[in-house]
Formats: structure tokens, sequence, C-alpha cells
């Protein structure tokens, strides 16, 4: 006899893992059918198992992540199972077993578990902070408290939807300049390295006057030929320690000062973050959240440090009875000037949440206008910056050779 385990559903559709003794596999379904379940998988269990030493689903759950993408396909399902009649934990049960990413299906083995304990969705979700942020817990905590658990998950899967597609668009369009100028950063480390000691031992043996900008590109490659390994490594520390102080929290303030003030990229900046400010406000207000705790949770969703402080300042205001509209119409250096008339004519009309959402598809649809136009203006900034690198680099190189040819 030997011991299997076997993993499937009861006859109420909950999910079991049972450990068995039993002649073959044949043997395992006979005995599951018998129990009243469903058989999915069966593993036999060996004396010597991978598994008595390293949990490897632990392991797995560990290392994996769920993306944003995965999750916005979750909470549409999740929406849709609902309207279609299922309880919330048959439709929970459906994703996991559905789920191949072990971080997800771990996560909603949690909420499973505590739902069945007696626990609000909402705060089963608020468990994993990690996976499911404060806008996602406050919306389906809306939804639970309003009855409209399927329209607020429709909802935060658009909000959560646009979001992702204006980040992907804007990435996309830093991705091109980035490639080019990593490509020429490596070339001039190897005609740095490669080409120019050759130049340099010729230059050299002809004991002529170079120019400084000559002389400073020899001495560069010089060091650079010497310590290969060194100038690799400092190069790596020096990339890795300006990625390190962008994180920290001045490095924070000053980029969150700085990109708005940009040329072309600031007005993009600044149509973002009111992009980002009206969907997630217009979200969390059409699902019921009232306005204070909409203006926290929309604080923690605005990355720009400047944005934080004005989100947090309205909170305060209108709490003591100050309209919304006023701190939006005073901060127009930061926010679109339609912002503020925008959300002042929605408070008078009373229809704040659906002028919102008006104004974040209006803004959305203006960066993804920009970052197309944009990519258009990078291409030819990029041949005039590669072109003075490489004529730099020329002019440096040719002028000795002509000075040195008139004086023969």
């Amino acid at each position: 006899m030997s011991k299997f385990t076997y993993t499937g559903e009861d006859k109420v559709g909950e999910a079991v893992e049972q450990t068995v003794e039993a002649a073959d596999r044949f043997a395992v379904y006979e005995l599951a059918r018998v129990s009243g379940h469903t058989v999915e998988s069966i593993s036999e269990v060996t004396k010597f198992s991978v598994r008595k030493w390293f949990d490897v689903e632990k392991i797995n759950y560990a290392i994996s992540r769920v993306k944003e993408d995965e999750l916005v396909m979750v909470t549409r399902n999740l929406g849709s199972m609902l309207v279609a009649g299922l309880p919330l934990t048959r439709a929970l049960a459906v994703i996991q077993r559905q789920s191949k990413n072990p971080r997800l299906k771990g996560v909603m083995t949690d909420i499973l578990e505590r739902i069945n304990k007696g626990e609000q969705f909402n705060v089963a979700l608020a468990n994993h902070p990690k996976v499911f942020n404060d806008l996602y817990v406050a919306m389906v905590q809306a939804g639970e408290e309003s009855g409209g658990m399927s329209d607020a998950l429709k909802t935060l899967s658009i909000q959560m939807e646009r979001s992702s597609s204006l980040r992907k668009k804007i990435k996309g369009a830093m991705m091109y300049p980035a490639i080019v100028i990593t490509i020429l950063i490596i070339i001039g480390f190897l005609m740095m390295i490669y080409v120019m000691p050759s130049i340099t031992e010729t230059f050299e043996s002809l004991n002529a006057d170079l120019p400084a900008t000559t002389q400073t590109l020899m001495a560069i490659s010089k060091f650079m030929s010497s310590n290969v390994l060194l100038t690799v490594g400092g190069f790596i520390a020096f990339v890795a320690g300006f990625i390190y102080a962008l994180r920290t929290r001045p490095g924070k303030i000053t980029t969150s000062w700085l990109f708005p003030r940009l040329p072309v990229i600031g007005t993009m900046a600044k149509e973002t973050n009111a992009a980002r400010t009206a969907r997630t406000l217009s979200s969390l207000l059409s699902s019921g959240v009232d306005v204070i705790r909409a203006l926290e949770i929309t604080q923690q969703v605005v990355q720009n440090h400047f944005y934080k402080q004005i989100i947090a300042e309205a909170a305060v205001r209108v709490e003591k009875g100050v309209a919304l509209s006023e701190v939006f119409i005073e901060r127009e250096d930061l926010y679109p000037i339609l912002v503020g008339e925008m959300i002042l004519v929605g408070e008078e009309t009373g229809g704040i949440a659906g002028m919102l959402k008006e104004l974040a598809i209006f803004y959305e649809n203006e960066v993804e206008q920009k970052t197309k136009d944009l990519s258009t203006i990078i291409e030819p900034v990029l041949m005039v910056f590669i072109g003075a690198s490489v004529g730099f680099f020329a002019l440096a190189m040719i002028a000795p050779i002509y000075s040195i040819g008139e004086s023969i």
C-alpha cells in the first residue's frame, strides 16, 4: 500500500486536500468518490519527498508577485460572476482554482478561509496590502455597504485598467530614447577602451601640440583602458547610487518638483496627475465613499509629493466646509485650469462624480495623444544629440591630424 495526496472539491464546492493509503491511483479515485469528493490532481507521497525538506509551494509564493493586469482580470471576472448570481465564496473559489500564479492562488485561499470564518470581504482583502491597495479595499467596502458589489468591482476594474494603460503608454514613449542612449554609452565605452589607445600612441609618437579636447579624451581613454574593471564597476555603482537617490525622500521631492516644470514633459506630468486624481476620486465617490475618505485614498494613489500635499490640504479644508474646487483653482501652477472649473461645475450641479469621470477621460486622452507626439519629437532630438556626440569625438581626433599634416 502506498500513500497518495489528492486535491479536489467536496459536495458543496469547497476545496479539499486528503492523504490516503491505496494500492494505486485508481483506488484513490474510488476512495474519493465514496467520500463525495471530485479529484483534480493526485501525487504519490514518497519516503524521500522533496516536499519533506523544501516547501515548494511556500517558495513559489514568496518569489511570485501579482501583476496589475492579473488583478484587473480577477476583478473583472469576480464582478461578472457576481452579476451572474454566484455567491462570493463560490466566485472566489473559481478564481483560486483557475489561477496559475502561486501568490494569487495563496492570497485567494487565505481570503476564502477568512470569509468562511465570518470576516467581511474588505477586511480579508486588507490583510494583503501588497496586492490590494487602499483604493481597492475602500471601493469593495463601499460596495458591500451599499449592496452594489458587482457595480463597485466593475468600476474598480475600469479604473485599474485605465491607470495601467496610461502608465504603459508613458513608459512606452520613454523606451526608445532609453535604448538609444544606452547603446550610445556602450559604444562610447568600447571606443574609449579599444579604439582610442591606438590613436593615442600615434599622437604621442609625433610629440605634437594637441588641443585640450583631444588631450582630455586621451587621458580618459588611458585611465579607462588601464582600469577596465574599475571603470565598469564605478559606472554600475554610479547608476545604482543614482537610482537609490531617486527613491529616497529628498530624491522623490526633487523629482516631484522638477518634472512638472520641464518643457513638454511638464505638461504631460500635470495632465497625468490630473487624470489620476480625477479618475480615483470619481471611482470612489460613485461607489459611495464619503469625500473626506476619498481624498485620503487619492492622496495615497498619486505619486508626486506636491500633489499629495494639495490633496491633503483639500481634505482638511473640505472638512471645515470649504468647497473642494477652491483648492484646485488656487493651485493652477500644478493642476490645469480646467480641473478646478469642472469640479466647481460638478459641485453646482450636484454631479461631481460624473464630472470628474469626464475630466479623467479628457486628460487620459490628452496624455495618450501627447505620448504619440513625444515619440515624434524625441527622434530628431536624439539624432541631433547623437550627431553632436559623434561630431565632438571626430573633431577632437581629426583636428590634430590636420594640424600635424600642415606642419609637415
